[in-house]
């Protein structure tokens, strides 16, 4: 079978090598020349930490047109917010059948992402789907080298719409049984957790990043954080009963994707899960951690809360002080309802459109 993986970054790089290590024409696509430069040269990926081995890549390109021609998956590894830009890039060079994963969608990616598609002139049937969070814990040791640091046993899928998903699950479960279908992308939308730690912690921390003070992102929280990230969260879980939908807590999701981690409250959890021990602190408070997860995760997860009349303020607090801590309006490129092709949508009308 012939993957196509559309970035090469912790991700990107981690799928590459897992799935030419089990015999899988893999295409790596990369927009930044030196990272091509880099791999192509090695032509293999060596993974290290919870899985090792070795995988051979077929191609390493900055042309995106030769590496997804005849693939019949397609991985898209890149930030939440490029989404788009890809999707507007692959629009006129798809073909039937194809089968195309967010790796994750974040929140509304594969609605943006088809959204993107049909705006852009596409004519192929094609299958859109979006994983709730990336398969793996993983970071780059350089150029080719990955430290798996951990393997979520079970990650949600969706797709675009809802009776796709049988048939993507189809088609990626024999390489990726981890994967579990949802029943639709609200499900996928709403399990997004990073959304939850990500900014919390990177907002009270932020003094710290711009003192180039390094520290663990997991490992040294500390209680206060911890019930902070809690009750942002319980806004989160509101939303989702408000759309009919039990979400886990972000505690419980840490016992869903990682088995066995010790601890009874969410702090001990966060300190003491090893797929999370050696993941430290950004070096900027640019960093996706705020620039991804607040545009493409709180956002719409705010606003799809405030069409169901659901009291969102410490999300609201947290795009407003994070937009004027960065100097940047998440909602001029952000997942806004509009922008997903949810406007004007009453909380009823959502959930019949995505449950299709």
């Amino acid at each position: 079978m012939k993957y196509a993986v559309l970035g090469a970054g912790n991700g990107g790089q981690a799928l590459s090598g897992w799935l030419a290590m089990h015999g899988h024409e893999v295409w790596l696509y990369e927009i930044v020349e030196e990272k091509v430069e880099a791999l192509a040269k090695k032509k293999e990926i060596y993974l290290q930490g919870a899985i090792q081995g070795v995988g051979k890549l077929a191609s390493v390109s900055n042309e995106i047109k030769s590496t997804v021609e005849g693939a019949d998956i397609i991985m898209v590894v890149t930030t939440a917010n490029a989404h788009a830009a890809v999707a507007r890039s692959l629009a006129g060079i798809l073909t039937d059948d194809q089968v195309i994963i967010l790796n994750p969608g974040r929140t509304g990616g594969a609605l943006e992402f088809k959204r993107m598609l049909n705006a852009s002139g596409c004519k192929a049937r094609v299958y859109v789907a979006e994983a709730q969070t990336l398969v793996y814990a993983a970071r780059l040791i350089e150029e080719g080298t990955v430290n798996i640091i951990g393997v979520k046993d079970k990650v949600l899928l969706a797709a675009v719409p809802a009776t796709d998903t049988a048939y993507v699950l189809e088609k990626i479960i024999p390489d990726f049984p981890m994967f579990c279908p949802a029943k639709n992308v609200l499900r996928t939308s709403l399990e997004n957790i990073g959304a939850m730690f990500h900014p919390c912690v990177l907002l009270f921390n932020a003094a710290t990043v711009e003192r180039n003070s390094v520290f663990w992102f997991y490992r040294d929280m500390t209680p206060k954080i911890a019930d902070f990230i809690e009750k942002f969260d319980k806004e989160r879980l509101a939303v989702g009963k408000a759309y009919g939908i039990d979400l886990l807590s972000v505690s419980e999701w840490i016992s869903y994707a990682y088995p066995g981690t010790p601890g009874d409250t969410l702090c001990e959890k966060m300190k003491n899960n090893p797929a999370y021990h050696d993941i430290k602190s950004p070096s900027t408070i640019f960093t996706r951690q705020l620039t991804e997860d607040i545009p493409t995760g709180v956002l719409p997860i705010m606003e799809l809360g405030e069409v169901a009349g659901v009291p969102v303020p410490l999300m609201r607090s947290m795009v407003e002080i994070c937009g004027n801590l960065l100097d940047i309006d998440f909602r001029e490129k952000g997942r806004t309802l509009e922008h997903l092709g949810l406007a004007g949508k009453t909380k009823d009308e959502i959930i019949e459109y995505l449950s299709r």
